[in-house]
């Protein structure tokens, strides 16, 4: 006859339950404080995407104080209550619990669940950072030994040290560096992204407030670092036009595109030109066909293309336009090509690539 076999109920301990209601209630605590407390403590949330970057890290500070105290909790008590006896021989065997499979599988489940909503939540984030429309304002930032320059549309000269925008204005900020590595860390805005010579980097906010707000370089990039900072200057719309005007501005608005100082053209070298071309440009240009591409098109044929009879930009191919060009810089499907100012090029400069490309096309 066939024994019915019974498996013995797992001792939990005289206290299990009462200890995993603690659990619950303090874990409540906690998740109501994380959930509606300002973090990060005396960090204002001064722009786009501060909020969104915010609610994430509430999120995890939730899941964290819950996994925290069943984690904690548990282990000191499954310790004090399975703890050996004192009259216990030294060879005494605790409490043998094998094979849990309702255990192993609730264990297994809520950890993928979290990690799902959580990447879920991270790429929502990443992707309206990366992909937000209607920028109104886009401003370059190079980072040097040791400071910041800032570079608007229709002002000819860099302003240091002082990013100006405009509030409730969607801006793109362009960053690089002109000679190592930077960090550019705006606190407020909960962005940060390295700045890396020949490298352009995008990223969008959008002021929320008007005051002053800190950039800090947060990559070690010399003796001088601790020293590198900056400030982003809020100001409402009528107090920035006043500012942007009050710099030189060719133009009454910073906004709706770059306008350059005008190249002379006629006055360039073309010998001059192939030297500078040979030191700025063939990291990422070839002077063969628009397809011998290295990181941008090749520019031996930009004038007499058949194939491609617009600039990347849609301007007709001209001296002047590509001149322009050159000095404006260009963001596009591409990808971004730095501007003079990013490059270190003058106005001289710029005429002598626009003749040698010219020289090549006449090839």
């Amino acid at each position: 006859m066939a024994q019915r076999v019974v498996k013995p109920k797992t001792n939990l301990g005289p206290g299990f339950w009462p200890i995993t209601a603690l659990i619950v209630v303090v874990s409540a605590i906690m998740i109501y404080f994380t959930a509606t407390s300002p973090w990060p403590v005396g960090l204002i949330p001064a722009g786009e995407p501060a909020p969104a970057t915010d609610s994430l890290f509430r999120f995890l500070g939730c899941v964290a104080a819950f996994i925290f105290n069943v984690v904690v909790i548990y282990t000191i008590y499954f310790g004090i209550v399975f703890r050996r006896p004192k009259d216990a021989p030294p060879h005494h065997i605790g409490v043998q619990i094998h094979d849990a499979p309702v255990l192993e599988f609730w264990w297994t489940v809520i950890p993928t669940i979290l990690i799902i909503i959580l990447a879920i939540f991270s790429v929502k984030i990443w992707d309206d950072l990366q992909n937000t429309q209607g920028d109104v304002l886009t401003v370059e930032a190079i980072g040097y030994q040791f400071g910041f320059q800032f570079r608007y549309p229709k002002l000819a000269n860099v302003v240091s040290g002082e990013l100006h925008l405009p509030v409730n204005t969607p801006t793109t900020v362009q960053i690089t560096s002109r000679d190592v590595i930077h960090g550019f860390w705006l606190p407020e805005f909960r962005v940060k992204a390295d700045m890396v010579p020949g490298l352009i980097t995008t990223i969008r906010i959008t002021p929320l407030q008007t005051g002053t707000f800190r950039i800090v370089c947060s990559e070690f990039c010399g003796v001088a670092h601790g020293a590198m900072h900056g400030t982003v200057v809020v100001q409402s719309q009528a107090d920035f036009a006043k500012w942007f005007k009050a710099q030189g501005a060719t133009g009454t608005s910073a906004t709706g595109g770059a306008a350059g100082a005008a190249v002379a053209v006629s006055s360039g070298s073309a010998s001059a030109g192939q030297a500078l071309f040979q030191s700025k440009c063939t990291a990422c240009h070839s002077t063969g066909e628009f397809s011998q591409k290295i990181v941008g098109p090749g520019l031996g044929h930009i004038f007499n293309d058949p194939a491609h009879p617009k600039l990347v930009n849609g301007a007709a191919p001209t001296p002047a336009n590509v001149a322009k060009l050159i000095h404006d810089g260009y963001t596009g499907d591409i990808g971004t090509m730095p501007s003079a100012t990013v490059n270190a090029i003058n106005n001289t400069d710029i005429a002598n690539l626009t003749a040698y490309l010219v020289s090549l096309s006449k090839k």
